[in-house]
This record gives C-alpha cells, structure tokens and sequence, in this order.
C-alpha cells in the first residue's frame, strides 16, 4: 500500500542549521545543496566563540575569587579579625604597610584599583585604605610629579571615592581617621583637585559631624577634623573661590557646628574671612548666582547665617586687621540671608521652647533612590517650632545700636566718579536691605531700630579735602539714594510709570528662589531701588514723629556740619523744603496710582495674615509656617510682594506712603510752604462728571456694607473661643474647626469686599486716604451729596421733614389695629422731646441717647421752663438748632460740672484724658468694688456720654447747622483719619507726633523739646520709661458718691521702663512713646466712645475727606473775612420789609447793609453770631446757611434794640430812619446780648 514504508511510520525532523527563518519543510527542500553549507559552517564557528569567551570569562573570575581571598589575608595580617575590626583599632602604620617600588607603579595599581572599586562593598573600601597608605608612604621626589596632568584625572577619582566611602554605610570606622589623613595629604600634594570635588568633600564633614563622630571631648578627633576642615582653605589653587563656596554650602550650614566642635575659634583661624564675606557677598550679588545659596533649605540658610554671624563676632572681638575689608561684604551677605529667612523667622523667634523634631525625620521626605547623599535638610515641613538656641542668640545680635550705626559709619556717602553704578547706591541697597529684614522680622522693636538707623550717620568729605569730613545723618543718606533711583525719576516725571515698576514687583512668581526669566537684571535693579527708597520712608516717618515744626523749616542745605552744639541732630536731618517739594511730587504720583489703579495693581485677599484653611486642620496647636511660599495653594491666590521682600506687599507700601504723605501735609497746613496748587491732582480727573460720578461709588459702597452688616458679627466673636480648642474634650475639636472655619470664610468675604471696593471705588478711595488731590470745595458738595443721598434712603425719599413726618403718620392711619400706637407712631413719638431749659444736655441724653443712629431723622422738641411750662414756638427746623447748639453750649462749656471736655492754652475743646480714672478714683471712694456690675454700669454711662455728644456733633454736621465750638488740632485730626485705615491701619490712621503735643500741654511740649535737644547727658534728669497722670477730683460728681482727693498714677511706657533710664541714645524713642501716651492711650476710651458715635451719624469714610482745619470749618464755618454781598444776596425779608414787585429794599435794609459794609470783619462776626449764635459764614457761602438769614421788622420805635430769634437765624430790625442811629443801637445790642427772644 504504502511504497516507501521503512518499517517507521515517525514523520522524519526537519533540522535548520542556517540561522535563516524557515518557510516550510517543503521550501527548504527545494533549496539547492552547495547554499546550505557556508552558513552552516558559520554558524558553527560563532557558537564555538562564545562558549570559549564563556570559559575565559569564567576563569577569569576564579583568578579574582582567588587574588580577593590573598588580599583579605593580608589585610586581615595588617588590620586583625573582623571581629576585632572596631573604633579603636589602628590603620596601616608606615611599618606594616611598604611603599610601593616607583610611582609608575603607584599609577598602574592606581588605575587598576579605579577600574572596579565599589565604596558601598567593606572589601573594597580596605583595598581603598590600603592604597592610601602605601601611597602616602611612597617616596616623593622634589619636586612632586603626583600634581601633574597624568595624575591629575586618576587623583581626582581617587577622591571623590576616598569621600564617597566616607558618605557610605560603615560597619566599622577604624579606617576613618585614616580616610580623612589621607585626604589631607591629597590637599598638600595635589591642590588643584580640590576645587573640583570642594563641594563633596565638605559634604562628607558635614555628614561626619551630624553622624556624632566628632568626640568634644578628645583633643585629637577635634584637631583632626579641623585640619580636616582647613585643609583645602589653605591650599594655593586658583579657584579657591570654588572652595570657599562648598565650605559655606556645606560646612556652614551643619546645624550645631559649634557644639560638636567645642568653638568655633580654630576654624575662624583655619579660614580668610575676608575671603568667605567676598564669596558669598559675590554669589548672593545678583539673581542669577544667588540660587546656589538660596536653594538650600530654610533650615540650612539659618544655621548659614548663624555661623557667619558668630565667625565676624569673634573677628571683632579679635580685631584681626585683615577682617576689617569683611563688613562691607558682611552687610550684603547677612542682608540678603536675613531678606529670605524673613518668614521663617518672624515665626519661630518668638516661640516657646518646644521640643525639636526628632533626627529621624530630617530625611522622612527624601528619596534615597534619587539622592543617595541628601543635605540633612533637604525639606522642611516641620510644624512652627523654636529657633534653635544658637540661631536665635545669633540673629537677636543684630538688633543692637552698635552694630547697626557702626555699618552706617563705614559707608561713604560720596559716589564714586566713574559713571558706572554708584557704590553709594550699591552701598545703601546693603543697608536697605539689611534694615528692612530687621524691620519685617523684629516688629516689636522696629521704633528702636529705626532710632538706631536715624542716630547712623555717613562720612561726607568737605571740600578742601584737608578738612576733616562732616557728618551726613542717615535720613539725607538714604534720601540721596533714593532720589538717584530710576524708579524715583520716573514716577515722579509721569504717575502711569508707577503701574510698571510695582507690576514688576508684584508678579506671583517672583520670590527668592524664583525669579521671573528675561529681563531678570532690569527686576533685580528695580528691586534694589525700591528698597532704598522704602527705608528712607519708614525714617523719615520716624523722625517726622519726633520733629518740631521749627526744626522742619529750618533746613537749609544737603549736607550739613551736626557735629556743633548748635546743631540738633534732628535739625540736621531736616530735609531742605525744595527737596521736600521733590519728595511729595514723588509720593503724590505714586500714591494715586496705586489707588487710582488698584484693580490693575492687584494684591492677595488675607485677612488673616499667612493663614488658610490648612491652619484649621492642624494637629499641633500653630498654623503651619508659610516659609518661600510664593501660592498659597488652598485659595488659589498669590502673595504679592514688593522690592522682592516677603511681607512687603502693595498693601504695605500704600499704608506707609499714605502716611507719609499725609503728615507732610499736615505740616503744610499748619504752616504753608509749598505752592497753593501743589496737592491738586485735578488733571487726572474729568471734573464736570466728578461729584457724580463719586456719588454713584457711594452707593456701591454702601450696598457692600449691607452685605458686610449681614456678616457683621465675625470680628465680635470671643478670641478664645476661636482660637484655643479644648483638645481634652471629645468632639469638642471638630466643632471648634467648624467654627474657625465659618469664621474664616465671613472674614475672607468681608476682605474680598473689601478688595472689591478698591478696585471699582477709586474715587472714594482717594477722597479718604488722599482728599488734598480734590479742591476743598469739591469736597464740601460731595459732602453735602452724600447726607442727601443718605436722607433719601432712610427717609423714603423724602428730605424735607415735614415730607418725612407727613409720610409717616400716612403709613400710621393704614397700619393701627385697636388702641395701641402703631409703629410709626411709635417712631414719631421717639423723635419728640421735652427739654427743660436748665438742663438741655441731661434731658437730650435721657430721651434721645436710645435712638443710635436714629437721631438721623429729624426730631421735634418742645422746651418747657423750671415750672414745666411750654415755650412759645412752633418748630420748623429752628427750634432744633437752638436745641443742638445749647447741647453743645451746655456740654462743652467750660462752667458746665460736666468736665467731659478741657480746654488748652488757645481755648481749643479735647475729651478729659483723665476722666475715666477721675470717675474710678470717685468710684473707689464710695467703696465700690472694681469690676461689679455698679462699677461697670457707672464707667458705660460716662463712655456713652462721650457717646452722644459725639451723635450730637454728627447731628449738627448732619443738617448743616454750625455751633460755635472749636476743638484742638490733634483731635479733630483723629477725625480725618478714622475712614482712611482701609490698607493699613497702622501706617495710615492716626499717628501721635510731637507737635501735636503742643495743642495739648505747650509746657509738656517745650520740656520734651529741650530734653530732645539737651547737648549734655540726660542721663542727669534720673527719667526712665515711666509717666504720671495727674488725678483732680470732680466738680459734679454723682450724688451719692464721695469727690476723690486728686493723686497721681504713674505708669510704665513700656514693659520694666522703670528699670530702663532714659539715654541719648533711646530718648527719641522715650519721647515718642510720652507722645503717644497722651495723645493716644491716655483718652482712648473716651476719643474711641466721642468717635463712636459721631461715626453713628456720619460715616468716617466722609470725615477722612477733610483734614482737621477743614473739619473745624464744617463745624463751626469758615473764619475768613464775612462777605457782606454774599450775606445780602442770600437773605430773605418778612413783614414791612418783604421785597416787592419792584424789588426795591427797604430804605431802612438798605441802611443796614450800608452799616454792616463800614463796620469791621470783628463787628461783623459778632452781627453773625448775634443772629445765627456762629461768628463765622458756612463753608459754601451764606446761601448754605440753615434756616436762611432772614430780617424782619420790629416796629416804629427809634429807641428799641435790634433783637434775634437766633433758631431761625432772624433779626428783628425796628425801622430806623437814620444810618448813625442804626449803627449805635446794632452794637449795643451785640456787645450786650440783649433783646434775645424766642418766638
């Protein structure tokens, strides 16, 4: 069947020898033969070279197995058993270990021995060691081939594996000691290898040192690790600058380098420096290089600091010649460090001790896979914790006069003539930045560092130069640098420059480890000139505090002699008043742009500081720290900060140019000397829609504030209860979360709002923080369109009262239900009252105090006299005015019993600073116990007092109704500066000063004055940081309580001022604080109760438009010259003398304005005060007078006195026939008060 059966029915195998992919059995077949057999034999032939490369390959690793095993022998000859392998034993001695033959030889082995070394294996690190020490034992010609160019690749590796072994993980460190001599060794014969592996070789110290293996106690590990540490500082390489780098990289930032060492005195002589300062000062010098040292951890950058600041410490107490070249560099190396550890030490300085972290979470956030050999701070997310104590005693050494005038004393303050850049631009962007960091992270003590500052001086060389150089005070030295900024010129040439030069600055991205690329050079220079210029405004706004008018005009030159006792030094720095010019030129553009344009400035919305949500959800008790964070990642917003300075936000800047800007003002409107136009920036306005337009911002401001109202209670909440959970409390820590966080989020809208009102009211805004930029006038109607604005939307459009109560009884008539009143007569009935003549303010107190700002509304009031009996009158608005202007007779009359007011030396009224500890001393006399409820209850009646005299002054200035008091400077000037705190409150609100001081007490005023200026020693007056009130008892007080003697109370200004004497050097601080004690702690309850409810009435945002010679001119009018056409086209006529239809005068008016044009502007004061009870005209002329000037005829009778119904500004004129006549009986009556009549 089958032909070809062979007796196997198995398919036969089908081999390919070929290498080639097959195709089928039946392809290969048809394949020709003499094909087959060349790549057969190929094939063949390279599977027989790899199994002999094989072989080889293995026996090759037998010859290793077995030369590794002889060399363990030996070396366990020279270094013992492994089990005797410890910290004691000794390394290879020049004894047990032979040189090698010839230094061809040391190469060869050298090179062989690099080809496999492997540092994390023990073997080979002995191989290491043994090679180091044969080698070191080798015989050096002279001079020494081993630093030449073929040796110089195989040196280099040799090491960095010699330091690499010493990073590695070691079951022994006998081989240490041995490591680090020869290391050393390398250094003397090979330095140029040392540059290139500095940075490495400082590591391994460091790692060495925080691993604990120095020993402070023996001498010897301590002198080998600072040889060790010195070697490669004292080797004469050419890129020593390298090395210095790595030393201060790495080196300098171990923490408790001191501590291990014992002192850090031997390292000090080990190193230049001089050398270090230039190094460092050379990298940190510009945005590009700085990265190398600002990259490093928070952590690092401090213990880096901290050392270098100890190492110029002992440079000082050294006096070593050679260092002095280090202080320049040291300013700039400590300045830019302090400027980038801002935050971070800001928070932690002022920590408790706690607990450090343990040292196994230094590398908790490194991965090892990456980075073998972490910094032992490569990250920091560790809670807010203590500064270390060395840190901090380090850092808290910078807080000193002496060192901070010293840096002053060693600048020049001449600029050099080369036309470059400026050193003495260079040398204050130093010191800007060096002040600047003290200030941001010192607040508590900037006052006494900006004393410190404002005492420096600079030398200025007096030409001839034989002479010896004066000196130029700190404020003119920093004002000359900041005058030679590009950033000064162009904002002050053109105000729209200011939006590029803060953009620049205020970019999210810009911080200290990330700087914007492109145009990097532009940046770091803008940023450096905003910094200068920032100092010299936190100084002058000091020394303005501190600085009598007398002293500010009488600066006459740049550069001026202080040394003579003539000179004060504050006069000396008084800047010239043309440079003053210069200077306000610069602040007003600036501080309009950054109002004007604040949507475009932007800024970060934080009402809470640093702090997000994540604070909330913190296990310790702190918020964690916002170290280098440009985003806060929770709320998607950015930090921005001006002059690359963290903490100098535009919010910052706006605050401290605001105030600036406004207490130069106030010295212009004391004492004019700038042109009358200066302030005015009307050219960027369009002022035909101005006041419109204003008024259309106001609405949207007070629509926000009712949403504010709706959130109104998140500022009111106890802080205790806020921030300091109960954690002992299960679940009590979850609700305390829930509520922080609902706080956070009502303060966080509140901001936005905020940020929102900046950003589509600039027109309010600058009428509250820079009201001089709009012309007075201006001001008065916007004034006046805000009242009418407010009227019409409390009373439901009506303005007129008579409307408004009209309106009212309507709604009445449609809403009683039964007998009972209804609310709106309820309403009605609140605003009536009965006042008794002999006391006005007592009965105003009882029945209109309950109304708040509801004595808003018009009121009606019915006077009765001791018998109870009704006075004649209907009250059309007159009746009112004479009740507001005999409250404020009453209240603020000097022979009142009230003594809610005192007068000073000029008759000018201010709230009794002592009248709350009057009113305690008169409590503890009648034993009343402090704190009970009839303590407390007698301490709110006085403060709401205050209170409503304040409603009731709001009420005048309300209705526009001018009362006849006139309050000191100083106290309507916190007036002006209630509404304009929006940005800062700090920097803009209301700053006591020392001219201030002489509205209040000329004597107290004239004493400060001369201890300010006293050329001997203060120190002989034995003052210290204390004050004493003067108590008086009261002359009303309440009836069942007993008049205290008078006493005296004596205070601390500051903590332990008893124990602090008053020196030349902190007597601008002593009288500073003396200043703002009487000015503002003193009356602060009372001044913050008279403010409270004067706020009730008129919103402070409206008050912060006028500055406070204008706010005493809406009170009481304006004190320029009567303008008899003025009074006379707005006068209006009754009875005989009504105007007819051929608008003819009366003959006797007519005569009567004749007298009132020849008398004088005295006479004519008291005219007016005789008719309206005011000696001045309204702010708008007389046409804003309310009720109108009126006259009207009183009779025949030649011999009758004028007379007046001053409640309705009317003169009752009889019709005299004859001018003289006229004229004797008018000042008869005015200088005699006679024929007043109430109808």
């Amino acid at each position: 069947m089958f032909q070809s059966f062979s007796g196997n029915s198995r398919r036969p195998r089908q081999i390919n020898l070929s290498g080639r992919h097959s195709l089928g059995s039946s392809t290969a077949s048809r394949q020709p033969a003499a094909a087959k057999a060349p790549n057969t034999l190929a094939t063949a032939q390279q599977e027989r070279l790899l199994r002999q490369q094989d072989r080889n390959r293995l026996n090759a690793t037998r010859t290793i197995q077995r030369w590794d095993q002889l060399d363990m022998d030996a070396a366990a000859s020279v270094y013992g058993s492994k089990g005797n392998a410890g910290l004691g034993d000794a390394g290879p001695t020049s004894d047990q270990m032979p040189p090698y033959p010839s230094l061809d030889e040391c190469l060869q082995q050298l090179r062989l021995l690099l080809q496999f070394v492997d540092v994390r294996v023990e073997k080979d690190r002995l191989r290491l060691a043994r090679y180091a020490a044969r080698l070191q034992k080798t015989t050096m010609p002279a001079p020494s081939p081993i630093g030449n160019d073929e040796w110089m690749w195989p040196l280099l590796r040799l090491g960095q594996v010699s330091l690499a072994s010493l990073l590695a993980p070691r079951r022994g460190r006998d081989i240490v000691p041995d490591q680090l001599v020869f290391l050393i060794f390398l250094t003397k014969v090979a330095p140029r290898i040392i540059p290139p592996i500095a940075s490495l070789y400082y590591l391994a110290l460091s790692h060495l040192i925080g691993d604990g293996y120095v020993d402070r106690t023996n001498d010897e590990t301590k002198a080998l690790f600072i040889a060790f540490a010195s070697a490669p500082l004292q080797t004469r390489s050419p890129d020593l600058s390298r090395v210095y780098e790595s030393c201060a990289s790495n080196l300098l930032t171990t923490p408790d380098l001191e501590s291990h060492l014992g002192t850090l005195h031997p390292l000090y002589s080990a190193l230049e420096l001089s050398e270090l300062a230039a190094v460092l000062a050379t990298l940190l010098g510009t945005a590009q290089s700085r990265g190398n040292i600002l990259s490093l951890a928070p952590e690092a950058r401090l213990w880096l600091l901290a050392h270098f600041i100890a190492l110029h410490q002992i440079a000082d107490d050294v006096q070593k010649a050679a260092d002095r070249k280090a202080k320049p560099h040291y300013v700039a190396v400590v300045s830019v460090l302090l400027g980038s550890l801002a935050d971070e030490v800001s928070q932690r300085i002022d920590v408790q001790d706690a607990p450090m972290h343990p040292p196994s979470t230094m590398f908790d956030d490194v991965d090892d896979d990456e980075n073998p050999h972490p910094h032992p701070y490569a990250t920091s997310r560790a809670a807010v914790r203590p500064l270390p104590p060395f840190v901090r005693q380090r850092i808290l050494a910078l807080v000193n006069q002496q060192s901070i005038t010293s840096l002053l004393a060693q600048t020049d303050a001449l600029a050099p003539a080369d036309g470059v850049v400026s050193q003495r631009t260079t040398d204050a962007r130093l010191l800007a930045n060096y002040a600047l960091s003290l200030l941001r992270i010192f607040p508590r003590r900037a006052d006494e560092i900006r004393m410190w500052l404002y005492l420096g001086s600079t030398s200025a060389p007096t030409p001839p130069s034989d002479r010896p150089s004066t000196r130029l005070p700190a404020i003119k030295y920093f004002w000359k640098a900041s005058k030679a900024t590009r950033v000064f010129t162009s904002i002050s040439q053109d105000s729209r420059m200011a939006i590029e030069l803060l953009k620049s600055n205020a970019h999210p991205e810009r911080g200290h480890n990330n700087r914007i690329q492109g145009g990097g050079v532009w940046l770091e220079e803008t940023d450096e000139q905003w910094r200068i210029i920032l100092i010299f405004f936190e100084l002058y706004t000091f020394v303005l505090k501190v600085m009598d008018d007398d002293e500010f005009f009488s600066a006459r030159s740049s550069i001026m002699d202080a040394s003579s006792v003539s000179n004060s030094w504050t006069r000396a720095s008084a800047l010239p008043l043309e440079e003053v010019k210069d200077l306000t030129t610069f602040l007003k553009n600036l501080a309009f742009t950054m109002y004007w344009n604040a949507s475009d400035l932007g800024g970060r919305v934080d009402s809470d500081g640093h702090e997000g949500f994540q604070s909330y959800f913190s296990t310790s008790g702190s918020p964690a720290p916002a170290v280098d964070r440009p985003m806060d990642t929770d709320r998607g917003e950015t930090r921005t900060a001006v002059a690359g300075m963290t903490g100098m936000t535009i919010d910052y800047v706006k605050g401290i140019v605001t105030g600036l800007l406004r207490m130069i003002y106030e010295r212009d409107s004391r004492r004019p000397f700038l042109p009358k136009d200066h302030w005015l920036m009307t050219e960027r306005f369009d002022m035909q829609g101005f006041i419109p337009d204003v008024v259309a911002e106001e609405e949207n401001r007070h629509r926000v504030q009712e949403a504010d109202d709706e959130d109104g209670e998140a500022d009111d909440d106890p802080p205790d209860e806020e921030a300091t959970p109960s954690r002992g409390i299960i679940g009590n820590q979850h609700v305390q979360r829930t509520r922080a966080i609902e706080l956070l989020k009502r303060r966080q809208r509140r901001a936005s709002r905020k940020k929102y009102l900046e950003a589509v009211t600039p027109r309010l805004e600058i009428l509250q923080n820079m009201p001089f930029f709009i012309p007075f006038t201006t001001r008065v109607q916007i004034f006046r369109a805000f009242v009418i604005l407010d009227q019409r939307r409390r009373r439901g459009g009506h303005v007129d009262p008579d409307q408004w109560r009209m309106s009212i009884m309507q709604s009445a008539m449609f809403s009683r239900t039964g007998d009972s009143p209804s609310p709106a007569e309820d309403l009605i009935s609140k605003h009536h009252a009965k006042i008794r003549r002999q006391s006005v303010f007592e009965d105003a107190y009882e029945q209109f105090y309950e109304l708040g700002d509801g004595l808003k509304e018009p009121i009606q009031i019915t006077f009765v006299d001791k018998f109870d009996t009704v006075e004649a009158g209907i009250d059309g608005g007159g009746v009112t005015k004479e009740f507001l202007t005999s409250v404020t007779n009453e209240a603020f009359g000097a022979s009142n019993g009230l003594d809610l007011f005192v007068e000073n030396e000029q008759h000018l009224l201010y709230p009794n600073p002592s009248a709350v500890d009057e009113r305690k001393d008169i409590l503890r006399q009648a034993g009343l116990p402090e704190g009970s409820p009839e303590w407390n209850e007698q301490i709110r009646d006085l403060l709401r007092r205050y209170e409503f005299l304040g409603r009731v002054i709001g009420k005048c200035l309300y209705e526009g109704i001018l009362v006849d008091v006139g309050f000191a400077g100083f106290f309507l000037l916190k007036w002006a500066l209630t509404g304009g705190m929006r940005s800062a409150a700090k920097e803009s609100g209301y700053r006591a000063n020392l001219n201030d001081l002489r509205d209040l007490d000329e004597g107290l005023y004239q004493g400060l004055l001369q201890l300010k200026n006293y050329p001997g020693n203060v120190e002989d007056f034995s003052l210290n940081f204390t004050v004493t009130d003067t108590l008086t008892a009261s002359r009303s007080p309440p009836s069942t309580l007993v008049a205290a003697p008078m006493r005296t109370i004596t205070r601390e200004l500051k903590p332990n001022g008893s124990n602090m004497p008053v020196t030349n050097e902190n007597r601008l601080v002593y009288i500073s604080y003396i200043a703002r004690h009487r000015l503002q702690t003193q009356p602060l309850l009372q001044t913050t109760a008279f403010l409270r409810g004067l706020g009730d009435i008129i919103q402070p945002s409206w008050l912060s438009m006028f500055n406070q010679a204008e706010l005493q001119t809406l009170v009481g009018g304006d004190s320029s010259e009567i303008d008899v056409p003025d009074l006379r086209r707005n006068t209006l006529y009754g009875g005989v003398y009504a105007i007819g239809d051929d608008q003819q005068e009366h003959p006797s008016v007519r005569l009567f304005w004749e007298v009132m044009k020849a008398l004088s502007d005295v006479e004519r004061r008291k005219v007016l005060k005789f008719v309206t009870s005011t000696p001045r005209a309204p702010l708008l002329g007389f046409g804003q007078l309310n009720p109108r000037f009126s006259i009207r005829d009183a009779g025949r009778e030649q011999d009758r006195l004028p007379s007046t119904s001053t409640c309705v500004n009317l003169l009752k004129l009889p019709q005299y026939a004859d001018a003289d006549v006229l004229r004797e009986k008018l000042l008869y009556a005015i200088n005699s008060g006679a024929g007043f009549d109430l109808s």
